[in-house]
């Protein structure tokens, strides 16, 4: 067995028990700390006079477990957009991504404010579809647009164009306060409801994921290859894409936007265990899950008792990557 192979199987091994005491975490420390004995008491018996209960059930658990999804999620998303077109800047906050789930979900809190999940769920899977194709259109478009820089700046001015659209048009029709919500990541009012309904999605675009894994691998080594190796290239892109918009979709209608995540932790991944994406897609999906837990118990504490949002935690993190991966890579396309 080689040295990435190990690796991984540790990462695989070790990520979960960690998952776990993240959860345990997560559930007993807030505003409130709630012992162990009182947590296992809430999940066997339930008691809805209890407030201590409440908080476990309606607040803290939905919380935890969204946060491993969204991070599992948008991990995976960045790996899958990072292989596919081989650009190591490839994210979905880079890539307009975010930016058009975020806008699609503004535009119905306005038209139709009283939509249900289904509806928003599908519009922010719509609107992923629409910020990545413009994006992308954008950069096909122009003379050497698909370059890993100059897509992270058309990226950049897409998805600060659709930000700014859906600021002005929540000012004028005085929704901001809802909007703002969705901007700046609602964690801390998880809706149970969405959770569930979100979930099955997330997990469609990850099986999807793992069924095209090697075929990413292959089409990370290059257009030529990957057609000569026999690759229906057009159907893999399509296949993939498709899996992005729906991780994506489901974390923005979920929680909102989050940055970073898929930026960093495919690179970190990928340096870890190799580039075959068989082995990078699960790990990923596990310390995406690991990282977004860790960001949130952060940004819970850093300013305790009041909650610092969760954007900024990744932020921290993200903005020096991003700039370590410009100086080091500079217009290198391969991921």
């Amino acid at each position: 067995m080689n040295q990435t192979a190990k690796i991984r199987n540790m990462i695989m091994l070790i990520t979960p028990l960690l998952i776990i005491v993240m959860i345990i975490i997560s559930v007993s420390y807030g505003t409130k700390e709630i012992g162990i004995e009182t947590i296992w008491q809430a999940l066997l018996h339930f008691d809805e006079g209890n407030v201590d209960h409440q908080i476990i059930r309606t607040s803290r658990i939905p919380r935890a477990i969204a946060v491993l999804f969204v991070g599992a999620f948008l991990a995976v998303a960045g790996a899958i957009m990072q292989g596919i077109t081989r650009n190591y800047l490839a994210s979905p906050s880079l890539m307009g991504v975010n930016d058009g789930s975020a806008f699609m979900i503004t535009l119905a809190l306005v038209m139709a404010p009283g939509l249900g999940n289904y509806e928003m769920m599908f519009l922010s899977i719509v609107g992923s579809a629409l910020g990545a194709g413009l994006v992308f259109g954008f950069g096909a478009a122009i003379k050497n647009g698909l370059s890993p820089v100059r897509l992270a700046i058309i990226g950049t001015v897409i998805g600060t164009f659709l930000s700014s659209v859906a600021s002005a048009v929540a000012m004028y029709f005085q929704v901001s306060q809802t909007v703002a919500a969705w901007y700046n990541t609602k964690i801390h009012i998880i809706d149970v409801d969405m959770l569930l309904l979100s979930v099955p999605f997330g997990l469609v675009g990850v099986l999807i994921a793992l069924f095209c894994a090697q075929a990413i691998t292959v089409a990370s080594l290059g257009e030529d290859i990957a057609v000569g190796l026999g690759q229906k290239t057009k159907l893999i892109r399509y296949l993939s894409m498709f899996s992005v918009v729906l991780l994506t979709g489901t974390a923005v209608a979920l929680v909102g936007k989050i940055a970073f995540v898929g930026l960093v932790i495919p690179h970190i991944v990928r340096f870890l265990v190799g580039v075959d994406y068989r082995s990078i897609i699960p790990c990923s999906l596990l310390v995406g899950a690991f990282f977004l837990s860790l960001c949130d118990l952060v940004s819970r504490f850093i300013n305790f008792p009041f909650e610092t949002p969760i954007g900024v935690v990744t932020a921290f993190i993200g903005i020096p990557f991003f700039l370590y991966l410009i100086r080091s890579r500079g217009g290198d396309r391969h991921a």
